[in-house]
């Protein structure tokens, strides 16, 4: 066990805020509404609460005993549990270092386009002049002005993931700015962190608050929320939807990182992490739902913004057709103009058919992006399109900027944290100078992702490094619990800390319904993303302003490979450096021993001698 000398919390409160700045994320802002839109809209609600309860709290609230009552690290946690199991901690810190050294790469973005938003003209807004300032270039107007500022601008992409290009200056400097605010706020330990959380957990609300309130008075909002609400119960017999949903509520509370059990240890013995538990899970998954609202409220006045575009374009094409008047068709009647021309005049109108685009409101709703290309292509076309776009894009981005830096803390703790609890380590330097050099190796690391084909490695990473790893971490972590550690030693540990024992409920949970979860969750992952999975990519295509798919090279399929059992080989490699250590230990003390008898018979001889 670790000394009293070890840091604490101020207050109850920097623990929830500091737990809250590190479970809700980007992905409550750009994965959530996405499994909203495409798993029909509040359908998925259900299975989403149903997995909250029978998954995520429970398996939240194990890690936060594990960590309240060890007052270690992950590494120290799980070999107090047994030397062996050591190897669960240290598969948690590689996966952890995996996510630092991509999940920067987002600040970094959300820097750029913070810096960006402040000039009068947002330059995502219009395409740039060609070679020959005689117009848009044609790369910008096949695809877009937010698609090709993202891409050629921010990312400067590189046409495949083979051709390096160099590294993007301007990125770099973001990405290091976004390594020196993460340093800065981490180096002090929770004395540092404690006080950020306080901005970085809170300050996203203001700004969410802000945009809901932006987003109910914009023209067509309640055309997307309805959508969002509107249920299709069908995709409850979807075994996908169920599927996600557990898996958005695994990886949104953010198990298995060790920055949970990180951050409990820090906790006083006696604090009551059970209530803590129930609340910073409530607290997760009412963001997701609240921030799935903002969204759906922008969806809506881009999807009908785009609508209505394409209803004006209609209406001149059929103004100059058939010499109509302005007073005779409106956007309001234009479909009934199309079938109204189509049944009296069909040969001149079977002429305009090539030219005739088709307007769905629904078909745009149903669109469904995710990731960077909601946060960073959806949301800047919706931002351009409203009055002020420099003030809703200032606010956005900081928001985004936060919600990353606040995940980040709990990250890096998670990496900081265990190396801190070896002695050796706290003999050789300090904890500022650990923390320090963590995140310059991070950052030297992660410089790899500012080339021009590093957004094709940010992907492969975040496909790969993180999801397989933790499905492994916490379902073993939960048949450790249940079954080596043993539920009912667990349960005096509890009872140790709060004062009584946990219900039947968590311990059902534990012992059953979570590990079968989390197995099959295991299985399916392996079935569908590995064995069943495509090697494939997309790439950016400039010829065509889109992207497009692409086979993974070998080396890349190879680091893929890597990424998946680095982290799980963590354990066998760590049992078996254990058994070995202490299988050399034993033999040293049999020598020592020997030796000692054999000096004990010399004694013994000479005295006699004499």
């Amino acid at each position: 066990m670790v000394e009293d000398a070890r840091p604490q919390w101020d207050s109850p409160l920097q623990f929830i805020l500091a737990c809250v700045s590190y479970a809700v994320g980007l992905g409550n802002v750009w994965r959530f509404p996405y499994l909203c839109q495409m798993h029909g809209g509040g359908g998925f609600l259900i299975p989403y609460l149903i997995m909250l309860c029978l998954e995520g709290i429970p398996l939240f609230y194990m890690e936060l005993a594990i960590g309240q009552k060890m007052r270690l690290g992950s590494i120290g946690a799980w070999t107090a549990i047994n030397p062996y199991l050591g190897g669960v901690g240290l598969a948690s810190v590689v996966t952890s270092l995996y996510l630092c050294l991509y999940y920067n790469i987002i600040n970094g973005w959300s820097f750029w386009y913070l810096f960006h938003s402040f000039q009068s003209v947002l330059p995502w807004a219009e395409c740039p002049l060609n070679a020959n300032l005689t117009g848009p270039d044609e790369e910008c107007a096949r695809a877009s002005p937010t698609q090709y500022f993202f891409y050629r601008e921010t990312l400067n992409i590189s046409p495949s993931i083979d051709d390096n290009g160099g590294v993007h200056v301007g990125q770099a400097l973001c990405v290091l700015l976004a390594w020196l605010m993460t340093c800065l706020f981490t180096v002090r330990g929770v004395k540092s962190t404690g006080k950020v959380v306080y901005f970085t957990a809170t300050f996203p609300y203001v700004v969410l608050l802000i945009y809901l309130i932006r987003g109910l008075t914009l023209h067509g909002a309640m055309n997307g929320i309805t959508y969002m609400f509107m249920p299709k119960m069908e995709e409850l017999t979807n075994p996908t939807t169920w599927v996600n949903a557990a898996t958005q509520i695994f990886f949104s509370l953010g198990l298995g990182f060790g920055s949970l059990i990180a951050f409990a240890s820090y906790n006083q013995y006696n604090n009551n992490f059970e209530r803590q538990a129930i609340v910073v899970s409530m607290i997760n998954s009412g963001t997701s739902i609240f921030a799935c609202i903002v969204t759906f409220s922008i969806y809506g006045f881009k999807a009908t913004f785009n609508y209505e575009s394409c209803l004006e374009r209609t209406r001149l094409l059929l103004m100059n057709a058939f010499d109509l008047t302005e007073d005779s068709i409106s956007i309001g009647n234009v479909l009934d103009w199309i079938e109204k021309l189509n049944s009296t005049l069909p040969e001149q109108f079977a002429g305009l058919a090539d030219q005739l685009e088709t307007c769905d409101l629904e078909a745009e709703l149903e669109t469904a992006v995710e990731g960077t290309g909601l946060a960073f292509i959806v949301y800047s076309e919706a931002i351009t399109n409203m009055p002020l776009p420099q003030l809703w894009s200032v606010l956005y981005f900081f928001m985004l900027l936060l919600l990353g830096l606040g995940s980040m803390l709990g990250n890096i703790t998670a990496i900081i944290t265990p190396l801190q609890d070896f002695k050796v380590l706290s003999r050789s330097m300090s904890n500022e100078t650990l923390s320090s050099l963590i995140c310059l190796f991070c950052l030297l690391l992660g410089l790899g992702f500012t080339t021009r084909s590093g957004s094709y490695w940010f992907t492969l990473f975040n496909d790969y490094a993180a999801n397989f790893s933790l499905l492994f971490i916490v379902l073993v972590e939960v048949i450790i619990v249940s079954y080596i550690y043993g539920i009912k030693r667990f349960e005096k540990d509890i009872e140790d800390m709060l004062g009584h024992r946990p219900n039947w409920f968590w311990k059902i949970m534990w012992a059953v319904v979570s590990p079968l979860l989390l197995l099959s969750l295991f299985i399916f992952y392996i079935v569908n993303n590995i064995l069943g999975g495509t090697s494939t990519y997309q790439a950016w295509d400039k010829n065509l302003g889109k992207s497009v798919t692409m086979d993974y090279p070998p080396y890349a399929q190879a680091s893929i490979g890597l990424l998946l059992l680095s982290s799980i080989s963590c354990l066998p490699l760590s049992a078996l450096y254990t058994y070995c250590k202490r299988r050399r230990q034993r033999g040293n003390r049999k020598g020592n021993i020997t030796a000692s008898l054999e000096e004990d018979g010399q004694l013994q001889g000479m005295a006699a001698q004499l």
